[in-house]
């Protein structure tokens, strides 16, 4: 018997069953045949499913990544297989800035934005064959908003698709944040008492995840109406101030910046660990806490990536990645799983086939996936699991 040494990459790729099937399809339809697509997304293995699928239906890729989550490797295979990126893992907004300005400087057909990156640089310097694309994110779509009109371009946002809130929105992030947490302190959950702050689909998974090991967690978010849901739900819903107070471990998963500042600092319990969840870094205004006069030392544990700022009140408290995304932060970032992956990323493909194939127009400027491309990825979803 011959032994054949594999990789990640390899292993995501034959786990992406979805994702497989729908290659061997545009391998036959070229949906993309002389299209270029430009991305803006997380450069980790399962990236690497989606853009193989894409080059299959005839895209020529030009890619960058976000903000901290770039993983070498990746980057490194890509370039092997003759794809054009242009990203380095890093934390400087600056030099991630000049990565999506190259991307845009090749001027893609298409884009495949998370967080907004790409089609804000679009809005700014606009050209003549951008059709449209897709964007990720509820950050991003946030973000995009205010330039709908000047955008005015079919861009389809992912994570309005039922299929995204629940697979990997509510099971997937709650999944992998709750992991995350371990994988970075080694500390137990049983006893603790959490706060989860937002509770949208992510906050639901990450506040279910978190009980379900034996934590107390707290819910606070903005809206009564969903706060209500949370108490409904059996989660302690106390004002923000109180939340904050009781908490050993602060999870944030908005989708905003500021959720926890500086100013929340005499409120912060000695020994708290605060990691986020939310797509940009800066829900926890880490950079605030490094600036504030009443942090006297702070130890990092560069390997772990955990910084503990010590208070002159001699508080201490702990922040995971850097507060970057912590499940594609740390010394082994994972990510979500593979499952909801395949499935998130399959609307990702069939949306920027359809904005290929010309059946969306402009009304359709971040609006969220077509129900029959939602109903299209179940059915052949389930094929496959039965």
């Amino acid at each position: 018997m011959m032994e054949k040494s594999a990789t990640r990459i390899d292993w995501i790729g034959n786990s992406c069953r979805l994702l497989k099937a729908t290659a061997a399809e545009f391998e036959r339809t070229r949906p993309f045949e002389g299209l270029s697509i430009g991305t803006g997304i997380h450069l980790e293995p399962k990236t690497v499913a989606l853009l193989t699928t894409l080059r299959a239906g005839g895209a020529r890729l030009v890619c960058t990544g976000n903000l901290n989550s770039t993983q070498p490797s990746t980057v490194e295979f890509l370039r092997s297989q003759g794809i054009t990126v242009f990203a380095t893992q890093t934390t400087d907004p600056a030099a991630h800035h000049q990565n999506l300005e190259a991307v845009i400087a090749e001027k893609p057909d298409l884009l495949l934005d998370n967080g907004g990156d790409l089609f804000a640089i679009a809005a700014e310097k606009p050209y003549a064959n951008l059709r449209g694309g897709t964007e990720e994110t509820t950050s991003g779509r946030t973000r995009l908003l205010p330039l709908r009109a000047r955008l005015n371009m079919p861009i389809l946002v992912i994570n309005d698709s039922p299929i995204k809130q629940f697979a990997e929105n509510r099971h997937a992030v709650g999944q992998s944040l709750f992991e995350s947490y371990l994988r970075f302190t080694n500390r137990s959950t049983n006893g603790k008492r959490v706060t989860v702050f937002g509770y949208g689909a992510c906050g639901k998974g990450t506040a279910t995840c978190f009980r379900n090991d034996f934590s107390t967690v707290s819910v606070v978010d903005i809206d009564p109406v969903t706060t209500l849901e949370a108490h409904l739900d059996g989660f302690v819903t106390p004002l923000r101030d109180a939340a904050i107070r009781s908490a050993d471990i602060i999870v944030t998963v908005t989708g905003f910046a500021g959720i926890v500042t500086a100013a929340d600092l005499p409120l912060v319990k000695d020994g708290a660990i605060l990691m986020n969840g939310g797509h940009f870094p800066h829900e926890i205004d880490v950079e605030a806490f490094r600036r504030h006069p009443d942090v006297i030392g702070i130890d990092s544990y560069e390997a772990d990536h955990i910084e503990t700022f010590h208070l002159r009140d001699r508080r201490s408290f702990h922040v995971l990645g850097g507060g970057h995304m912590a499940n594609l932060a740390g010394p082994r970032p994972l990510g979500n799983t593979v499952e909801s992956m395949d499935l998130g990323f399959t609307l990702q493909a069939r949306c920027l086939e359809r904005i290929a194939r010309g059946e969306a127009g402009p009304q359709s400027c971040l609006v969220p996936v077509p129900a029959d491309i939602d109903a299209l990825v179940a059915n052949a979803y389930l094929d496959l699991a039965r």
